[in-house]
């Protein structure tokens, strides 16, 4: 018998391998060859790219196919999502990658992809599990594989089919996408034992045409809906959230009969509730966990309300947020004592805590179901697209107070403007209450700034002053309290003097910073070093280095702009005038008012000082699409009136 040594089997490995690879790399090279655009695809290109310039591939098709099916062993309906597509490039060359996600609820049956000439190209999607910014750990999965254009008007053809294991999961379909569609088509098919309403929602606008047919012999219903040229969907910052901008359908599985037996999946508010409150019976609090530190909290506490802010600040202190989205746990919350012993939990465990807790100490507290505003929708819609957060209700002699944990330094009865506004689901026993978070005007979050500057040599000193309330406060004390210790001081500076080094800041006092139920205030020292040019007894003064808003033109946008909050900035800056000088041109003060926005600079001239003025209020804490060209009038006179200079001259 013959034997091969371990560095030569090796050494023949590795060139099986390079051989293999290079077949590889030249059957893919070859195929590609073989799949280049023919003449009408190229002259196709070249039109799409005239009509969206800003793209490299659009969808010459895209097709969404629904049917239905009934699983006996778990009795739900599941569904078959069946994704084809025909991608085309817009440029000399173009790489993307093809991704779909799924997760303990569905599954990826089919992920495939060919050429032109319809050969199909052999490479496997890689499959991983999803992170994001804001789900920290989940049980979302990717699978995905990077496809090279190498040429104009080259195309590919994709097919995706997910299975959703219950139906409830599958809650709407985009006519939008990451790419611009050329045709858009979305056919349901739905079976007659199953109850489903296909809710249209911001079709207005839009000129989607609607087939319903009725096959007698097979006992389906076809929805068909069909959209031509189609923008992708905008990739703009501080966009509303897509339910409110783009036309989609929303699936709404009402309830389905199988052996003459009828079952309620979400037919109403109701039926959405008593599935929640399913998952929260479910749970298994065992408070004994929990009760040493409510005892802690609260045998000082000389007022119930003392005892309950004491409960709520110390979840927001010590309890870590996490973001969680497995499967189920999706939408149930940890128990109790289990977020306690960790010390960290999402929305929903740090909500179950604070109840717990509460309840513990003697309080009526309820969990509580809630859409913020990036979500359209309200509990008239039975669907799990509703929501997305879950807070604390607390009833306390006729009131209703909401608890946030996860906003850490939201004063006892502050609400984020997230949640402001919008429906909550509280839990009732069999039953449910429907209330709505109430909303604070923009003065509640004012920012107010004074100035006092008098002119020194070639620098402008004086004193300042800060305030900030409501969520301006809040905001500041989350970075603060984000920073070390040490790197605190360095960091008020910086944040005083904007960053800019020819601005110093000195014998900086604030008020207690441990505080989240009082106003910040600081005041300090100031020295703008290089605001003031001289020329033959001329002063040029750049007196402003705040410039609100200095930034916010909106001309090629297309979605309104939304803030994290409303706003009320005031500021106050006095420059005394040096003795011997006047004041010979001042700026223009310029306004701009409606029932969403109060913005006006001004400029007054007294006998020996200049008062500079601003006021920025937004009380809807969003720039409107409708308001772009008198927001945009206004803006570029704001940032002229910022690059204009103050002038004393010499009398």
């Amino acid at each position: 018998m013959n034997y091969i040594s371990i560095p030569n089997l090796l050494v023949m490995t590795k060139k099986i391998i390079y051989i293999s690879f290079a077949i590889f790399v030249f059957q893919f090279s070859f195929s590609q060859k073989k799949a280049a655009p023919i003449e009408e695809d190229i002259t196709l290109a070249k039109e799409l790219k005239e009509q969206f310039p800003k793209d490299h591939i659009a969808l010459v098709r895209s097709a969404d196919y629904l049917s239905f099916g009934y699983d006996k062993k778990n009795n739900k309906v599941t569904v078959d999502h069946n994704l084809e597509e025909t991608l085309i490039n817009l440029d000399s060359r173009s790489d993307i990658q093809l991704y779909t996600f799924y997760d303990g609820q569905s599954k990826i049956t089919n992920f495939n992809v060919k050429y032109r000439t319809q050969k199909e190209m052999y490479i496997y999607p890689k499959d991983e599990a999803y992170t994001s910014n804001d789900l920290f750990h989940n049980d979302s999965r990717v699978k995905y594989l990077s496809l090279d254009f190498p040429l104009l008007g080259y195309k590919y053809h994709t097919t995706i089919n997910k299975k959703y294991l219950d139906v409830k999961y599958l809650t709407k379909l985009y006519f939008n996408g990451s790419y611009p569609i050329i045709n858009k088509t979305i056919k349901v098919e739905v079976p007659v034992w199953l109850n489903l309403e296909l809710k249209e929602m911001n079709f207005e606008g839009f000129s989607i045409e609607k087939t319903v047919e009725t096959n007698s012999k097979t006992n389906f219903k076809t929805y068909t809906y069909t959209l031509n040229d189609i923008p992708a969907m905008y990739k703009e910052k501080n966009a509303p959230g897509p339910t409110y901008i783009y036309p989609h359908v929303l699936i709404l599985a009402k309830s389905f009969t199988y052996n003459d037996i009828t079952s309620n999946l979400f037919n109403n508010t109701q039926d959405l509730y008593n599935w929640y409150v399913s998952l929260t019976n479910a749970l298994e609090n065992d408070n004994s966990v929990i009760k040493n530190k409510v005892i802690e909290l609260t045998k000082t506490a000389k007022t119930d309300q003392e005892k309950i802010k004491n409960i709520y600040y110390w979840v927001q202190d010590n309890i870590r947020y996490i973001a969680f989205e497995d499967g189920i746990a999706g939408f149930k919350p940890d128990e109790a004592s289990s977020v306690f012993n960790k010390r960290y939990g999402d929305c929903k465990g740090m909500a179950n805590l604070t109840k717990q807790m509460l309840i513990e100490a003697g309080y009526d507290a309820r969990l509580t179901w809630i859409g913020t505003k990036r979500i359209a929708y309200d509990y008239s819609i039975p669907s799990l697209s509703v929501d997305n957060h879950m807070i604390c209700t607390l009833f306390k002699d006729g009131k209703t107070i909401y608890l946030d944990g996860t906003e850490k330094f939201n004063a006892f009865g502050e609400y984020a403007d997230r949640i402001q506004g919008k429906q909550v689901l509280i839990e009732n026993g069999e039953d449910y209450i429907i209330k709505t978070v109430p909303n604070s005007n923009a003065g509640f979050n004012k920012e107010i700034t004074d100035y006092e500057f008098s002119i020194t040599g070639e620098k402008i000193v004086g004193k300042a002053s800060k305030k900030y309330q409501g969520e301006s406060r809040s905001s500041l004390l989350y970075y603060l309290n984000s920073i070390k210790n040490d790197k605190k001081e360095n960091f008020l500076e910086y944040y005083l003097n904007n960053g800019d080094g020819n601005i110093k800041v000195n014998n900086i006092n604030t008020s207690n910073l441990e505080n989240r139920e009082s106003d910040i205030d600081f005041s300090y020292d100031i020295t703008l070093n290089s605001a003031i040019s001289s020329f033959d007894n001329i002063y040029y003064i750049d007196l402003d280095f705040d410039k609100e808003f200095s930034g916010y033109n909106f001309e090629d946008r297309n979605t309104d702009y939304v803030l994290t909050s409303k706003k009320h900035i005031e500021s106050k800056t006095t420059l005394k005038i040096p003795e011997g000088y006047t004041a010979s041109e001042l700026p223009q003060n310029i306004s701009f008012k409606n029932d969403n926005y109060d913005l006006s600079v001004q400029f007054k001239k007294g006998d020996n000082s200049i008062v500079y003025t601003k006021k920025f209020v937004i009380n809807n804490s969003k720039i409107n699409k409708q308001d772009f060209e008198d927001w945009n009038s206004f803006n570029s006179k704001l940032n002229k009136l910022y690059k204009e200079q103050i002038i004393l001259t010499k009398q």
